[in-house]
């Protein structure tokens, strides 16, 4: 094997500008590549955490009868005596926090402006809405017993330029469908990096928002955060909530996310060949005007005895070592773009889909999974771009090579 990468690395050598190009073509196409499998990794993992953070939690607990589309207020949708329940699932030494929390629609009205929200009832001192204190831009973090505060996000606040300290009313639908109206002060004005979330998403203390939709004592949902993910379904089973409630894990409420990922991986595999065939296409001009600009030395080799068998493998040799100098190249061309942006982020602005929570700014993140297998798949295109020139190579007659040679 050492003479054919010798003699492949010396033909090469011919001509360090040709080869050069013909790997530099090959690496940045691979380096686009992995920027690109760094980005939708990092797209999709930033989602996940965003999901589990602000929206789903490893676990929740729901009535059984309760629709998140329609959002309802009707007492037998929710969860009864929360806080006591609450109390009992702490327990579990898996569990690292739980929370009752309570959802409503509403809409933010001030001056002229008006907008349709979610309203959020939270425990404040709970440690599983600790993320919202550490968002908190503005003003200050709500307060329990807190009966005219309301925290708002920063897209909203400016869309209503609203800023800490002002007022305005906040309409809400009741566990008995009428609507309310009461004026609340904005306490603070927090961002979670998601335009979408922090335009849509008000915060009360859990009380006050019991309070105002007329559910005292129920929530619509049991906020569960573990010690380790891996242990939602384990913590599931373990959960004793009656025929009255459902327990979902953080896969089941995030299948959308799931299902998104896998689909534009499976996209992005038929772009990875499309691309690579591409730049592969180059390596394989190459490796043609190699064997028009050897036909002498080929017919040499194979007048002396060569068989067309080593004549093939000098040439896949050659087709092999541009695909290795391409990946090195890709990996530093890449690797560089990768690293920037996992550093300073891409800003793609409020580009969430529905059901998705996007953070504004994507943080590429390179999977060694995804690095190797770029590396195998470039290579692999890169051979057999080569396979055409080589048995081109190893199909000439020593007399027909040597006569064209001259």
């Amino acid at each position: 094997m050492l003479p054919f990468l010798q003699m492949s690395f010396r033909d090469l050598m011919r001509n360090k500008r040709r080869s050069f190009f013909s790997s530099l073509a090959l690496g940045l196409g691979m380096g686009i590549l992995l920027l690109m499998a760094a980005f939708v990794e990092g797209e999709m993992r930033g989602a996940l955490d965003s999901s589990l953070r602000f929206e789903s939690g490893h676990l929740q607990i729901r009535a059984e009868s309760y629709n998140e589309n329609k959002t309802s207020l009707a007492w037998k949708d929710l969860v009864e005596n929360p806080t006591e329940l609450a109390s009992q699932i702490a327990a579990l030494p898996s569990v690292q926090a739980v929370t009752p929390r309570l959802f409503a629609s509403g809409i933010v009205t001030s001056g002229n402006e008006s907008r349709g929200v979610r309203i959020i009832g939270i425990d404040p001192t709970s440690p599983a809405n600790e993320m919202y204190r550490q968002a908190l831009l503005q003003g200050e973090y709500l307060q329990a017993q807190d009966r005219e505060g309301i925290l708002l996000g920063l897209a909203l606040a400016e869309k209503l330029n609203l800023g800490v300290g002002d007022t305005f009313l906040l309409l809400a639908n009741t566990a008995n469908g009428q609507v309310t109206e009461q004026p609340f002060i904005v306490r603070g004005i927090f961002s979670t990096g998601i335009s979408g979330y922090d335009k849509s998403t008000v915060f009360l203390p859990l009380a006050k928002a019991q309070a105002l939709t007329g559910t005292e004592n129920h929530a619509t949902t049991l906020f569960i955060l573990l010690h380790d993910k891996e242990q939602a379904e384990a913590v599931k089973a373990a959960l004793v909530t009656g025929a009255r409630y459902k327990v979902q894990t953080w896969q089941e409420m995030n299948e959308l996310l799931t299902q998104t990922e896998q689909m534009s991986k499976s996209f992005m595999v038929i772009f990875y060949l499309i691309v690579l065939g591409i730049t592969a296409t180059v390596i394989s001009n190459t490796l043609v005007m190699s064997v028009f600009e050897r036909t002498r030395e080929i017919g040499i080799l194979a007048a002396i005895g060569m068989k067309s068998g080593r004549i093939l493998s000098i040439f896949l040799t050659e087709a092999f070592l541009l695909g290795i100098g391409g990946i090195l190249l890709g990996y530093l061309i890449g690797g560089g773009m990768v690293w920037y942006y996992s550093t300073y982020g891409f800003y793609i602005g409020n580009m969430g889909m529905s059901g998705i929570l996007i953070q504004d700014t994507i943080y590429t993140h390179l999977t060694l999974e995804d690095a190797l297998s770029l590396s195998l798949t470039a290579l692999i295109v890169t051979l057999l771009a080569g396979i055409y020139p080589a048995l081109l190579a190893s199909r000439l007659e020593p007399v027909e090579a040597l006569r064209g040679g001259k």
